[in-house]
């Protein structure tokens, strides 16, 4: 399962969906990559495959950013999925 991260502008948390083939995930992060670099507004429209009734619409001109990874059965050594950046209060 490849999961498609997406950064918000002005929006703290991220929105996600999952694909199950790597093409289709390849092929939608191209197009989103391709929407950032075009700094459109067009409406996006994306539908999860791992839950067939989840919709996302976004908005072109809000995407601040855009990650694929491969959702595997191992935890990363913090527990938490890859991202972006991680803010602590250890300092």
């Amino acid at each position: 399962m490849f999961t498609i991260e997406l950064t918000l502008k002005h929006t703290a948390m991220p929105l996600s969906v999952q694909k199950k083939e790597q093409e289709a995930a390849d092929t939608l992060y191209g197009s989103l990559v391709n929407e950032l670099r075009n700094g459109g507004s067009q409406l996006i429209e994306l539908t999860c495959d791992q839950q067939p009734h989840k919709k996302l619409a976004v908005l072109a001109s809000e995407l601040a950013a855009v990650q694929i990874f491969e959702k595997t059965s191992t935890a990363t050594a913090s527990g938490r999925p890859p991202g972006f950046f991680a803010l602590s209060a250890d300092q």
